[in-house]
């Protein structure tokens, strides 16, 4: 009997990020275990808030891949500050959804990955109008994670979201999270099973450790989004380098032309690079850094499990779960979130001794020992055939 899915998510590659490249990697994965995958996906435009040049101009696109067809579906895209435009735009894709469901007969079976909420709440009302079994994927606690970010604000938008949020959990057959705090939250409208925690492991050849050049140069490296959540430009304003520690950054985002035109001691910064290109750039490194402005409940960044299979141990400065992670996997040192002082001295302390705390060689067999992709998919497969 063919297996068929039908994956439903706002980001998905060329676009690059964590959520894009999780689900690609799922699908890939699904994939070679039999299933025939739809995904349906909007044009691609994270996070420029414009439709990619190769895509310009198409209402839709439909691509054969190895593990099934990629559906790319119109959207009015956006990444404007004001909250009613990019509502407009999540509504955009939201009804593009509503087309496809109505003109395209579907897997029985389909993976929603929840944020935006606009977008995941679309999408289970059509599962549940469609008589569809739900998989239902929470890699963020929308909209708790926008209020702690101030992004939101409490009133009666704040409570829409939230009725969406809890119609969404409670509609699902399977609710897959990225952390333990996220099944904890869901937990409290969602009392009975399943659950299933699915880490953002990645699924990539582990490559063999360069060694530190002779320099006695330490290297730090940021790779990634370049947001207010992250708060790289207020590091980078509050928090000096001395002479032998350097910052290196690397992404894109809406400070990415402040951090560019900051002149600074030991601040360097490179632009965006695709994943593999970025892959052989950070072995160049010493630590890799992961911070985030304020703690997020939920929140545990993919870097973790992405950089230490590289071989870089972390410097994490985010708080919460991750902390944890780093620390009982011996990942490397954590600093308290958002203690400016607490970072200023533990690069001021930095030294090569202090780097053989955490020697790369280790750091990468404890996070390939820690996070095994294959291990944790056939579970979740598991989890998927007996909704």
């Amino acid at each position: 009997m063919q297996k068929e899915i039908l994956i439903i998510t706002n980001y998905f590659p060329p676009e690059r990020g964590a959520a894009a490249n999780r689900i690609y990697s799922m699908a890939e994965a699904m994939g070679d275990t039999g299933f025939t995958v739809t995904v349906v996906c909007p044009l691609p435009n994270y996070p420029t808030g414009k439709v990619f040049r190769e895509y310009g101009g198409k209402i839709s696109s439909v691509e054969s891949v190895s593990f099934g067809k990629i559906k790319r579906l119109w959207i009015w895209p956006s990444n404007s500050a004001n909250k009613f435009v990019r509502l407009l735009s999540m509504l955009s894709f939201s009804l593009s959804l509503v087309l496809f469901f109505s003109f395209n007969k579907t897997p029985k079976k389909i993976f929603i990955q929840y944020s935006p909420v606009f977008v995941g709440y679309t999408a289970v009302c059509l599962g549940r109008l469609f008589s569809k079994k739900i998989i239902l994927n929470v890699s963020d606690l929308w909209p708790l994670a926008g209020l702690e970010m101030g992004i939101l604000k409490k009133g009666w938008y704040y409570s829409l979201l939230l009725k969406m949020e809890h119609f969404c959990y409670k509609n699902a057959d399977l609710v897959v999270g990225q952390s333990e705090e996220i099944l904890q939250h869901i937990s409290n409208f969602k009392k009975e099973k399943p659950f299933f925690l699915y880490r953002n492991i990645p699924n990539f050849d582990i490559p063999p450790i360069k060694e530190k050049s002779i320099s006695k140069e330490i290297k730090i490296v940021y790779a990634g989004l370049l947001g207010v959540a992250q708060g790289i430009f207020e590091i980078c304003q509050k928090v000096t380098f001395p002479e032998n520690v350097s910052l290196h950054i690397y992404g894109a985002g809406p400070e990415a032309g402040k951090i560019k035109n900051l002149q600074k001691r030991n601040i360097h910064f490179y632009g965006e690079l695709d994943r593999e290109e970025l892959h052989k750039e950070l072995q160049n490194y010493d630590i890799a850094f992961i911070p985030l402005i304020n703690r997020i409940y939920g929140s545990v960044p993919s870097k973790i499990f992405e950089y230490t299979r590289l071989g870089l141990p972390v410097l994490y400065f985010a708080g919460g779960e991750g902390g944890e992670i780093v620390e009982r996997e011996s990942l490397g040192w954590v600093v308290a979130v958002n203690d400016l002082g607490g970072l200023q001295s533990f690069i001021n302390s930095i030294s090569e001794t202090e780097l053989k705390s955490f020697p790369k060689a280790i750091v990468q067999k404890n996070s390939a020992l820690a996070f095994d992709f294959k291990k944790q998919f056939d579970a979740f497969i598991s989890s998927i055939e007996s909704v």
